[in-house]
C-alpha cells in the first residue's frame, strides 16, 4: 500500500536570535512513512516540534530541507483533489468569531461536497456542543469540540489533529476518540495523525506511536509491537556485543528489544509515559 503520509529528510531551521546570526533546527532530517489506515499518536514534550511537523506536512509552513507528501501529493502544492480528502484541527481552533456552529457547517458544505450535516450534528450532540452560539462566546473546550466536528464533517480520508482534546473533560475525550472511527461513510479506512499529552487516551486507540524530541524523530513503531517487545534494563546489565545505535541510553537504564536480548523478556512492559520518560532522559 502507498503511504498516506511520507517525509524524506524534512528539516526546518529558525534564527537563534533577532539578527539571525545562528540557526537551530526546529525539525531535523525527519524520515517518515505512515501507511494508509494507521492511527498514529504523535508524542513529545512541549517544544518537541509536533505542531511544526503537522504544519509542514500540510504545506502551511515551508520547510528549509527535504520534502513531504500527503496521499501521494507534495505538501508544498497540494491539489484540490487531495485537500478535499484532508481534515485538520489546530491546537488553537481556527474559527470565525462571529459565526455560529451552524454557519461554520454551512460554509464547510459550500466548499466540501462530502459534508454530511446529520453526522456532524450527531457528533456535536454527543460532545454536548451547542451549534447555535457564536464561536467567540464558546469556552476553549467547546471551540475545540467545534473544530473537531468541522474537521470530521466531510468524512476525510486523512485526519491531522493537534492536541484536539486538551481542554475536554474525560467523558468528552472518550466520546471524541470513539467518533474518530464511527463517523466513516466512505469505503476504506481513515488515516489519523493525532498529537496529545494525554497518553492514556492515545494508548487506547493508536496503531502506531511516534516520539519527537527537539525536532528529531526518536522512535516510530507499531504500538502493539512496542508493548510486546520493548523493555527497560538497568545499565549495569548491558548486553554484550551491541551494535552501534542498538540501544537508547537513559540515565542509569537502557531501552532494548527483547527479541534481540532475551534476558530482557521478564522485564515489565512499558507504557507511553514510560517510553516518553526514557527517551527524554
Amino acid at each position: 500500500m502507498n503511504p498516506a503520509i511520507e517525509a524524506r529528510q524534512l528539516g526546518l531551521r529558525q534564527p537563534d536570535n533577532a539578527w539571525g546570526a545562528a540557526h537551530q533546527h526546529v525539525l531535523e532530517r525527519i524520515d517518515l512513512s505512515i501507511p494508509e489506515g494507521a492511527v498514529v499518536g504523535l508524542v513529545g514534550r512541549n517544544g518537541a516540534g509536533k505542531s511544526t511537523l503537522m504544519r509542514c506536512l500540510l504545506g502551511l509552513t515551508t520547510p528549509d530541507e527535504g520534502e513531504s507528501w500527503l496521499l501521494g501529493a507534495p505538501s508544498r502544492k497540494l491539489p484540490d483533489s487531495v485537500l478535499e480528502r484532508l481534515g485538520y484541527a489546530a491546537q488553537t481552533p481556527d474559527l470565525f468569531p462571529r459565526m455560529t456552529g451552524w454557519e461554520h457547517l454551512e460554509e464547510m458544505a459550500a466548499v466540501y461536497p462530502d459534508v454530511h450535516q446529520p453526522d456532524a450534528v450527531a457528533l456535536a450532540c454527543r460532545l454536548d456542543l451547542s451549534l447555535g452560539k457564536r464561536a467567540q462566546l464558546l469556552s476553549l473546550g467547546d471551540q475545540q469540540k467545534l473544530a473537531v466536528v468541522l474537521a470530521l464533517a466531510h468524512d476525510p480520508d486523512l485526519l491531522l489533529l493537534d492536541e484536539p482534546v486538551a481542554s475536554l473533560d474525560p467523558i468528552s475525550r472518550r466520546d471524541f476518540m470513539r467518533a474518530l472511527f464511527a463517523m466513516r461513510r466512505k469505503p476504506g479506512p481513515r488515516t489519523v495523525l493525532v498529537s496529545s499529552h494525554l497518553l492514556s487516551d492515545l494508548e487506547r486507540v493508536v496503531s502506531h506511536v511516534m516520539f519527537l524530541r527537539e525536532g528529531r524523530l526518536q522512535l516510530f513503531v507499531e504500538w502493539d509491537e512496542a508493548v510486546e517487545h520493548l523493555r527497560c534494563l538497568p545499565r549495569a546489565e548491558r548486553p554484550p556485543q551491541l551494535a552501534p545505535g542498538e540501544l537508547h541510553w537513559a540515565t542509569g537504564q537502557m531501552l532494548v528489544d527483547a527479541r534481540q536480548h532475551p534476558q530482557a523478556a521478564s522485564a515489565p512492559a512499558l507504557g507511553m509515559e514510560d517510553l516518553l520518560e526514557l527517551l527524554n532522559s
